[in-house]
């Protein structure tokens, strides 16, 4: 497993980021050790052997941003296109405003079944790592929101935790790709680089 941590100090400190770097590092060690060793895990069974973790950017506090909630009461139906080719069908329930780097941008959140509580809110996206440090078809978010949003709530959106989506280690997968509303003009290192068996 490859991790900046070491680099970065500064978010080792006591107090609350502190905790956050611990919890998010034996998260990180709990989906490696799940991808390297599980029959489910997407790496291919001929490269588990090899497999010794994921590829992710430094813990970074500061990319857990708070993001102002605008929640779509007629939600509209988006087509997403799959590295399979396919189309398949979400809707746009809700739209993140937030700030990165003293600039303004917006995320869309997405649902299959927007009735569905149980569901999370998908938010796949792009940005200027995206085939450069990061997996070439985006990667996601997804957000567990107690309760109901109304406008105007705040939402803290992680970008540490965004992950390659499985499509990224196996074509036996089909994953969705990001619909160009959620392609940031912004470089987000956080969360999970690109990966392949020969890195």
């Amino acid at each position: 497993m490859s991790d900046d941590a070491d680099e970065r100090p500064a978010s080792d400190g006591e107090g609350a980021d502190g905790e956050y770097v611990e919890t998010l590092r034996a998260n990180r060690e709990e989906k490696d050790e799940f991808f390297g060793t599980h029959p489910q895990s997407p790496v291919p069974p001929e490269h588990r052997d090899d497999f010794d973790g994921l590829d992710y950017f430094a813990p970074a506090p500061e990319y857990r941003i708070e993001a102002t909630a605008t929640v779509h009461d007629d939600p509209e139906p988006v087509p997403m296109e799959t590295t399979a080719g396919e189309e398949v069908r979400y809707v746009r329930v809700v739209t993140f405003a937030f700030d990165v780097d003293g600039e303004t941008h917006e995320l869309q959140g997405y649902k299959q079944r927007p009735d569905d509580r149980e569901e999370p809110i998908f938010v796949p996206f792009r940005d200027k790592t995206t085939g450069q440090e990061t997996y070439r078809g985006g990667r996601y978010i997804e957000l567990h929101p107690e309760g109901d949003l109304d406008d105007g709530d705040e939402v803290v959106v992680d970008f540490n935790l965004s992950y390659t989506p499985f499509c990224a280690f196996s074509e036996t997968f089909s994953c969705p790709l990001p619909p160009e509303e959620n392609w940031l003009e912004t470089a987000i290192r956080a969360g999970e680089r690109d990966w392949s068996p020969e890195a």
